[in-house]
This record gives structure tokens, sequence and C-alpha cells, in this order.
């Protein structure tokens, strides 16, 4: 099937073929293990090579496929080792940043945005999979930012579009949209009365607990991925 990305100019085309390519995996369209071709992907987007390549190239930068040699291009197979070093790195940086904040003489001040979006009644709080998403990352980020280490927060910036591709399916189960805006209050109440302790064991265990969820989410999908005749070619301790 084709998809028409219109575009006057090979950049925006290789841009929209990015941006399909990477919701294909993110998903589940793509398995981890897949491959394709360039001319394959070509074919589908209604498009030459040349964009195709370019967005590829981009996505074997954020590590999401890789070329093989002789053989076209791969997803990449999911490795939660990986994943786990990930989200280790991440609590580093935001409990460093708690530390920082807590330890301000107004940090309320820094964080009024997140305070107006999480720290809401029940009967106000969104359901949208998709804005929440984005506002969980906003969350964290914000954390970072506010504590004022500007490279702090690009390492964690890359870190959260690497770890993207799970942990938004965070919220795809019901009792996480509430369990999170009730932790993220928390988190941010204990910050703004500088309960650094409270603050530092509320976060690890909100980054621990959604860590535990998604990979028991994303095991799942892909598992119902394979019963439905999808066959990614992963190794089997990827999935164990």
């Amino acid at each position: 099937m084709k998809i028409g990305l219109k575009s006057g100019r090979g950049e925006n085309l290789a841009e929209r073929i990015y941006r399909q390519l990477k919701k294909d995996i993110f998903d589940f369209r793509l398995l981890p293990g897949d491959r394709f071709s360039e001319n394959e992907i070509a074919e589908r987007m209604g498009a030459s090579r040349t964009p195709v390549r370019e967005a590829l190239f981009r996505l074997e930068r954020e590590t999401y496929v890789q070329v093989l040699q002789r053989s076209g291009w791969q997803v990449k197979p999911f490795d939660f080792d990986y994943f786990e070093e990930l989200y280790d790195v991440r609590t580093v940086l935001e409990c460093a940043a708690v530390r920082r904040l807590c330890d301000l003489q107004q940090p309320e001040i820094l964080l009024e945005d997140l305070m107006r979006i999480w720290r809401v009644p029940p009967a106000e709080r969104l359901r949208d999979v998709s804005t929440l998403s984005g506002l969980d990352e906003r969350f964290h980020e914000t954390l970072v930012e506010a504590a004022g280490n500007t490279e702090m927060a690009r390492i964690h910036h890359d870190l959260t579009e690497r770890l993207r591709i799970i942990r938004r399916l965070d919220f795809t189960k019901p009792p996480r949209v509430d369990a999170t805006y009730d932790e993220h209050g928390r988190i941010l109440d204990a910050i703004a009365h500088h309960r650094t302790e409270q603050a530092l064991m509320m976060l690890k265990a909100h980054i621990e607990t959604s860590r535990n969820e998604v990979r028991k989410i994303t095991l799942h999908m892909l598992h119902e991925a394979r019963a439905k005749g999808r066959e990614p070619e992963a190794a089997d301790n990827n999935f164990q």
C-alpha cells in the first residue's frame, strides 16, 4: 500500500518518511527484527530511494534501525538490558535535579506550570494517551531543566528520546493515568516543602513502577503481534 507523501522539497519528503517509519516502529507495525529494503519502503511511500535513505540513516543514528550488509535494513531487536541502563541513567539525573531543586529557596516558582497541570482534581484530569505521554515527558524534563544545569538537561532530553518507544505505553492502562497524576503531585509537593529524601524516594518509586509497567506492556504487545502472524527476527533472550 502506497502512502502519499507529497512535498515540493526533498528535505520535507525525507522528514515525512522519517516520521511515518518512526510511527510504524512505535505502533509495532514494523516489529523488532523486521527486515526490509529501501526499494520496498520507497514503493510503499510512493517516493524515490534518496529521501528514504536519508530517513533511514536518521533512524539509524537514533538506534531504531540498523543496516545489514548486502541485505537491506532491519528494525533493531529489542534489548531490554539497554533500556534498563537508560532508565538507570535517567534516575540518576532526575534525582540529582530534584536534590538541587529542594535546596533552592523557592523551588515552587520554577515549577508553577507543573503544579497547574498535575495538581488538579480527578474530574479535571486528562485521559488522552498521546497528550498525557507528552505531558509526562515534559514533567520529568522540566524537573531537570529547572535545576539549572544545561548539559544535564541536554543528556536527559537525549535519554527521553531514546526511551520514548516504550515509555509512551505507560498510559495504555487507565489506572496508570490516575497513579501518575497522584505521584507527580506528591513529588511536586515534597519539592516545594524542601522534603528532599521524601521527594527522592517517591521519584525513584515512580520511575521504577513506570519501568516495570512498560516492560510488561511491551512484551504483551510483541506477543500479540506474533500471535497475529508476525514473527520478528529477534534473539529469544531479548524477550525473557
